[in-house]
């Protein structure tokens, strides 16, 4: 196996990694915007849920127990956003970003009053957090050429949560598009009249597809802190909430492609990586910041039109007002 050959799977291997709070957090607000709430707030919610896993699972020594209080953490959150927006009809971006700020201080509070640690949490060893499974028979096939290590380095060695992540993606598509509950979500995103004449309650229909997007956020929370780190940092979402509402532009609300936009988002980043003191003759050093900061050059071009218009649901952003 060459070594341009394993530097390529190997940076794959990490897109994978790097794309699944990415992929959870997009659908979470993929189930939000449907129902026509824009959820700004996947930044706070992921945060809060990392800060949860971490100290749990550094308390209680298990994984699990830290992805509940991840869940609830984030759900919680969510319960506020729709309160804000939705129970009050208040402004679904300023609500998300208030939500964003207060999670961002609270954490270091909490960090501080806790464990006496502004913004980390204690270390976690291996029983307290999600490690890599190893796929039945990866090394017994590893010696197989271009399958064998594609098996080995790409498919297996990822914890539950990245498998649980990609299995999501078939499941949305199927909730949003193949059931009733789908049917009914994509009717209140687009005309919430319509769905309230025909006897539904739009207010209903927001807090569940919030309740969903809170125990995505959850989960994608919980894998940053107790699976593909150790602990919680200050600010380690470092913004992948909003890259992953980039990619629910870029993949214009479908779950498919909004997955694909996050794959290419996290190639980019596990690229960033790679690149760090690569020089190429005649050019010098690539800038890493150049390649960090190529998934915002790209959500520019999207929102300029040059790949297509992104039109999302009709009543997004909308409050909605019961006729009387």
């Amino acid at each position: 196996m060459s070594d341009l050959f394993l530097t390529i799977l190997l940076t794959f291997d990490a897109t994978l990694r790097v794309s699944t709070p990415l992929v959870l957090a997009a659908m979470a607000g993929l189930f939000a915007e449907r129902s026509g709430v824009v959820d700004i707030g996947l930044e706070g919610k992921m945060l809060a849920s990392a800060f949860a896993a971490a100290s749990v699972a550094s308390v209680v020594g298990s994984p699990w127990a830290g992805l509940g209080a991840a869940i609830i953490a984030s759900c919680s959150l969510a319960m506020l956003h729709g309160f804000a927006s939705i129970t009050h009809r208040g402004d679904q971006i300023v609500s998300g970003v208030a939500i964003n700020i207060l999670v961002a201080g609270l954490t270091i509070i909490l960090g501080l009053a806790w464990f006496q640690q502004a913004g980390l949490t204690p270390a976690l060893d291996n029983d307290s957090r999600f490690l890599s499974i190893t796929l039945p028979f990866a090394e017994q096939l590893a010696f197989i050429p271009v399958l064998g290590p594609i098996y080995k380095e790409l498919i297996s060695g990822h914890t539950i949560l990245v498998y649980l992540a990609f299995a999501l993606v078939p499941m949305v598509w199927w909730v949003v598009y193949r059931t009733r509950f789908g049917l009914r979500l994509r009717a209140v995103g687009e005309n919430p009249t319509a769905v309230d004449t025909a006897g539904l309650s739009v207010v209903k229909l927001r807090y569940k597809a919030l309740i969903i997007g809170g125990v995505l956020c959850g989960i994608a929370g919980a894998y940053l802190s107790t699976a593909h780190n150790a602990q919680f940092t200050r600010d380690m979402t470092a913004g992948q909430g909003y890259i992953a509402l980039a990619a629910l532009i870029f993949g214009k609300w479908r779950p498919l492609t909004v997955m694909l936009a996050c794959l290419l988002f996290g190639f980019l980043d596990a690229l960033a990586v790679r690149l760090q003191g690569v020089v190429i003759s005649g050019i010098g050093e690539i800038p890493v910041q150049f390649i960090e900061a190529t998934p915002y050059l790209l959500t520019v071009i999207l929102l300029a039109g040059f790949i297509g218009r992104a039109i999302p649901p009709k009543a997004a952003g909308k409050a909605y007002v019961k006729e009387r």
